[in-house]
């Protein structure tokens, strides 16, 4: 069978290619009996709208791209999902990007690439330099994600990373922990997220007249459960003694979990464990996994609303907007009840 027209559509559905035209962009004021007749072709027949011809008549595709750094990560899938939503929401399908953290894979996605395909970005770089993601094209809106330095031209939306890891490591100090841990940055080169973390981490224990430890930041070659079992394995082999760990992300926190059951060590009681990101699967944990919950519906919808005005014409500067994160007491760090911090 050949490629579906507008018209094949439009003589099965018995209508108009004009009527066809109007269900297809969701034009309001199409009645719901012929927009059901419509669709009931368009599914019969596989149509599928020409995305440069509709970009030629309305100026618009429909289509937003999302990009990011690794798909198989819990926090981004999830994250992916969200996103999605809420942009069928407002009526666009979504263009997932994996750059798989490289300059190469980053700088296509604020290239030239991009134009003539989709409406706008999401963007979150894990290696570009705000002085080059300043120089893209502004022809193709952008808004990034993340904890990286953004350029003051460019909208960006996250949450207050240094505030979150402060709040941790409050929670735990609360708990009567003293020799805390930070666990999961990189081993080679550190982030931008994981420098913001450490950061909040470090000032919350000054905050309590501690002097930080550096035997106690343990890093790991690369964000996965895997390599959080090492670097505790190797941690308690040295015979470090730590009573209570911040973790860089869940699966940090999910891989100490696990190394320190392998030891004979209880949590809470030997050890006091937080993890970052909330997903899902720390609901599941044994035991349930105490987290940093950023408002991830927040960063989608706030993110979608400035990029939506990029689309329609704004044309000011950047727009830098922090987004809630919750504390999320459970059996790993039991204590206060969650707690709302902006």
């Amino acid at each position: 069978m050949g490629k579906v027209r507008l018209q094949d559509v439009a003589s099965r559905a018995g209508v108009s290619m004009k009527t066809v035209s109007n269900v297809v962009h969701d034009y309001p004021h199409v009645s719901e009996a012929m927009r059901h007749r419509v669709q009931r072709a368009i599914d019969e027949l596989g149509y599928r709208p020409n995305v440069l011809g509709r970009r030629l008549a309305t100026g618009r595709t429909g289509l937003l791209a999302l990009a990011f750094a690794d798909v198989s990560l819990p926090y981004f899938s999830e994250l992916a999902r969200i996103v999605s939503a809420a942009a069928a929401r407002r009526g666009y399908r979504l263009l997932l990007e994996q750059t798989d953290g490289t300059l190469e894979g980053e700088r296509a996605v604020v290239s030239s690439s991009e134009a003539g395909l989709v409406d706008g970005v999401i963007f979150q770089p894990s290696v570009m330099s705000s002085t080059e993601i300043a120089q893209h094209r502004n022809d193709v809106p952008l808004v990034l994600l993340g904890e990286g330095p953004a350029p003051v031209t460019v909208d960006h939306v996250m949450i207050d990373n240094a505030a979150a890891a402060a709040a941790a490591t409050t929670h735990l100090l609360n708990l009567g922990r003293r020799r805390i841990g930070f666990l999961g940055h990189e081993e080679q080169r550190t982030s931008a997220t994981s420098k913001q973390r450490l950061r909040g981490y470090q000032h919350a224990l000054e905050e309590a007249g501690l002097t930080p430890d550096l035997d106690l930041l343990l890093p790991s070659k690369a964000v996965t459960s895997a390599d959080a079992v090492v670097a505790v394995s190797s941690a308690l082999d040295r015979g470090l003694h730590f009573d209570g760990l911040v973790c860089r992300d869940d699966l940090a926190a999910i891989g100490a979990l696990r190394a320190l059951q392998e030891r004979g060590l209880g949590v809470p009681d030997d050890v006091a464990v937080t993890g970052w990101d909330n997903i899902s699967m720390t609901s599941f944990t044994h035991p349930t996994l105490t987290t940093i919950a950023p408002d991830t519906l927040s960063l989608a919808e706030t993110a979608l609303d400035l990029l939506e005005e990029r689309i329609n014409g704004h044309d000011g500067m950047g727009r830098h907007r922090i987004v809630d994160f919750t504390l999320l007491a459970r059996e790993s760090a039991p204590g206060l009840p969650a707690v709302l911090v902006s």
